[in-house]
């Protein structure tokens, strides 16, 4: 009879777990690279990986061989670390400290594709540079074939990822 109901225990254990989890995505593709993710509430800096699939990054740093953060970006929301998600929206207001960034910057940023519709965009054969100022936002954001940088200079954001 014990044995009953620690195995009902287990199976609803896991039930419950693996539905906060949800489905993983196939990731085409997982780089290892250096992370700076320096923003108003938190400052991470260290190895790392960005890994893509159709709908979804993931970005993972890590300290030591143990996981510092996680983001895991979706189409509709951002979930830090373990099981803390939030709009994207919510994610500029409260970890980037700017409700007026589109809703997919954050997005972008880590896939190396250009923001606010390409606005002040300049372009050379393998990389973009685009300087951005409105809203209470003074960017500069960068592409290269092996580094990415967005600097706003007005909330202190800063992300770098350097592929290795």
């Amino acid at each position: 009879m014990l044995k009953k109901i620690k195995l009902l225990i287990l199976g609803i254990f896991l039930a419950l777990v693996s539905g906060c989890v949800g489905s993983m995505p196939k990731y085409q593709t997982s780089q290892g690279t250096m992370i700076v993710f320096k923003t108003p509430t938190m400052r991470y800096a260290d190895q790392g990986f960005v890994s893509t699939a159709s709908n979804e990054t993931k970005v993972e740093i890590y300290g030591n061989g143990q996981a510092l953060l996680r983001l895991r970006i979706q189409p509709d929301q951002v979930c830090v670390s373990t099981f803390k998600c939030m709009s994207k929206k919510e994610f500029n207001s409260k970890i980037l400290g700017n409700p007026n960034y589109p809703d997919s910057m954050i997005e972008h940023i880590f896939r190396g594709e250009p923001i606010f519709n390409m606005e002040g965009m300049k372009q050379s054969d393998y990389s973009f540079r685009q300087h951005i100022v409105k809203d209470g936002m003074n960017i500069d954001y960068y592409r290269g074939p092996k580094k990415i940088e967005f600097i706003d200079s007005i909330t202190g954001v800063k992300i770098k990822v350097i592929s290795m």
